[in-house]
């Protein structure tokens, strides 16, 4: 069997954010070797909405340590939304952009690492809220995802079912952060390359003993 690494995110996981350009370099050079597969992790699944004044002093500190650990840069849109969260609309929940994922992977499932990261860059640098439906237009027509499909889809109860089995599996692997990436080599090998943000030299590394065990 051709190996499957597999990348377990979440779309509002400011480190994962700031691993997009290591996952994304490793899928350009393996995606001829490997397969790829992106796991929704669900970091923020609240039973009710919670506005973002809930965790932006936390994240007021926090991402200044994601950029200076990985050279990422957040932008004003989205600081706007963390620094003034008392006049910020955004009730943050994992779910939307997760079925996203489940309804992109129907069109194109061997580019979802790339399409992770446009979550990812819309949220934390173009501040578009991906709890609106509206955050994803502009990608649909980057993809060449017919509109009117994407959006029934993405309120179809069966795509939600599945973002929610896909939550169920990240549990499974017992993963707990992001980001976490494994490497399935066989049906009886299966590795964890990294968990938490890893740079591109060390995720290679890892990737090159797995393959060599």
């Amino acid at each position: 069997m051709q190996p499957t690494l597999y990348y377990c995110y979440d779309a509002y996981c400011g480190w994962c954010y700031g691993f997009s350009p290591v996952i994304s370099r490793i899928f350009e050079e393996y995606q001829h070797s490997m397969t790829f597969e992106v796991l929704s992790g669900g970091m923020i699944l609240p039973a009710t909405p919670q506005p973002i004044a809930a965790m932006a002093g936390y994240i007021q500190k926090a991402y200044k340590t994601v950029e200076e650990r990985t050279g990422i840069r957040f932008g004003e849109d989205w600081l706007w939304h963390i620094f003034h969260p008392d006049e910020s609309d955004w009730y943050p929940s994992s779910e939307k952009p997760a079925i996203a994922m489940c309804v992109f992977r129907d069109y194109h499932p061997e580019q979802c690492v790339l399409f992770a990261g446009e979550l990812q860059y819309a949220l934390h640098y173009e501040g578009r809220d991906l709890c609106d439906d509206e955050a994803y237009r502009h990608l649909l027509v980057k993809y060449g995802i017919p509109e009117a499909a994407f959006y029934e889809k993405l309120h179809d109860p069966v795509y939600k079912e599945k973002a929610y089995e896909e939550f169920a599996l990240v549990k499974e692997l017992h993963v707990t952060g992001f980001p976490t990436v494994f490497l399935q080599v066989s049906d009886t090998k299966f590795y964890l390359l990294s968990r938490g943000y890893t740079d591109y030299t060390t995720l290679k590394k890892s990737i090159g003993e797995a393959m060599a065990k």
